[in-house]
């Protein structure tokens, strides 16, 4: 169900959309958890389930560390844990990830109405044009924005303005929908208006106190803050 009731004055219908990747147009949570669980193995540990590590998929390898291994950025020896859960990660990259359900009917649907869209996502570079590669969307962004794209990642608002640019888009007219606090919070600084996902890794609760402009129940339910067809 559309909550723009519930957040801040909607300026929809929208001329640009922006999506975060992970949770956001794809399910790329089995492959991160596969990653973690794979140290844990090493090191003697049973595997988590992957119900319990989804939540954290947004927050990459800081989040899934903590999750999985107790591991936090300020402990010795972070940098050595970061990097072993990236090299499992890139390994098998796209096993099991998939787009979310309804995301391969609204791109089509934004093909067909010709509405310009980009990815905006904090996974860097290299791991973006590696899963993208393997796991073609059915139909292409005008722009991708990595976490290493620009000098600062989400929450500052910089990705999602050189984002907008690339597309020659107005940023008033521009819509961001992502599945984490970060994503709503870039989106605002940005001065866009922000749509949260309910379906994401954040979970339904959370994604309702943002402060979004829309929280959207799935993802086709953007196709109603378009121009009409």
């Amino acid at each position: 169900m559309d909550a723009a009731a519930r957040g801040p004055v909607s300026r929809a219908p929208y001329s640009c959309l922006l999506f975060d990747l992970d949770g956001t147009l794809l399910d790329t949570a089995p492959d991160l958890a596969a990653a973690l669980n794979r140290m844990r193995a090493d090191r003697g540990l049973p595997e988590m389930p992957l119900e319990r590590l989804r939540p954290m998929a947004s927050h990459g390898a800081r989040g899934l560390l903590q999750v999985g291994l107790d591991a936090h950025p300020d402990d010795p020896g972070w940098e050595a844990l970061r990097e072993e859960f990236l090299a499992n990660y890139e390994s098998a990259i796209c096993v099991h990830s998939r787009c979310l359900e309804g995301v391969p009917e609204l791109l089509r649907a934004l093909e067909r109405r010709a509405i310009p869209w980009g990815i905006v996502t904090n996974k860097l570079r290299r791991y973006t044009e590696a899963l993208l590669a393997r796991l073609p969307l059915p139909a292409g962004p005008g722009c991708v924005v990595s976490g290493d794209t620009v000098a600062r990642a989400k929450p500052a608002p910089d990705p999602l303005l050189h984002a907008a640019a690339a597309l020659d888009a107005q940023v008033a007219g521009c819509l961001y929908l992502g599945d984490d606090l970060r994503d709503v919070q870039a989106a605002l600084a940005a001065g866009m208006d922000a749509a949260a996902a309910a379906y994401g890794y954040g979970g339904a609760a959370a994604a309702r106190r943002w402060g979004a402009h829309h929280v959207l129940e799935q993802p086709l339910d953007l196709l109603r803050l378009l121009p009409p067809a």
